[in-house]
């Protein structure tokens, strides 16, 4: 075991976990974030997805030693009342279904167009493209995305 000083969604936390330990399990099992979703736990799915440094990653195949002085964010941290553009894009075009893979989208989508706000189709496709939904609500995932891109850029 050994302590780890984490920056997390803007609070500093400190955990006490053997160092190989997941972040997701970190965040589940540890602090209590269970917005952020186990799915194949090979990192395939992408139901686990964080921002670290403002960087979409798996959180399933993450040792919390990697962290380092990193910042995490998860789906609790991209906005307190649930009004992150792409949260409400999601809305607006009724993306969820069974909800499951919904926080790894959203995680996904955000650093996308944190990186690039004007994404074409094929862009959009291959930066979700490691985001499965069993639902397959990926025509509307892109509806969502395309919406607040336009809504950020406005």
């Amino acid at each position: 075991m050994a302590v780890f000083k984490l920056k997390i969604n803007g609070k500093s936390r400190e955990v006490d976990v053997d160092p190989f330990t997941p972040l997701l399990w970190v965040l589940r099992d540890h602090l209590g974030l269970v917005g952020t979703k186990f799915g194949c736990g090979i990192a395939q799915c992408g139901a686990c997805t964080v921002h670290v440094d403002g960087n979409a990653v798996r959180s399933c195949q993450m040792p919390v030693q990697l962290i380092g002085e990193g910042e995490v964010t998860t789906i609790e941290g991209l906005s307190e009342e649930g009004d992150h553009p792409v949260q409400k894009a999601w809305l607006e075009q009724d993306v969820p279904q069974c909800g499951y893979c919904q926080a790894g989208q959203i995680m996904s989508a955000t650093a996308l167009l944190k990186q690039n706000p004007n994404p074409t189709d094929e862009e959009i496709e291959t930066a979700m493209s490691g985001n499965i939904c069993r639902c397959g609500t990926y025509t509307r995932i892109k509806r969502a995305i395309k919406s607040a891109s336009q809504n950020q850029n406005a």
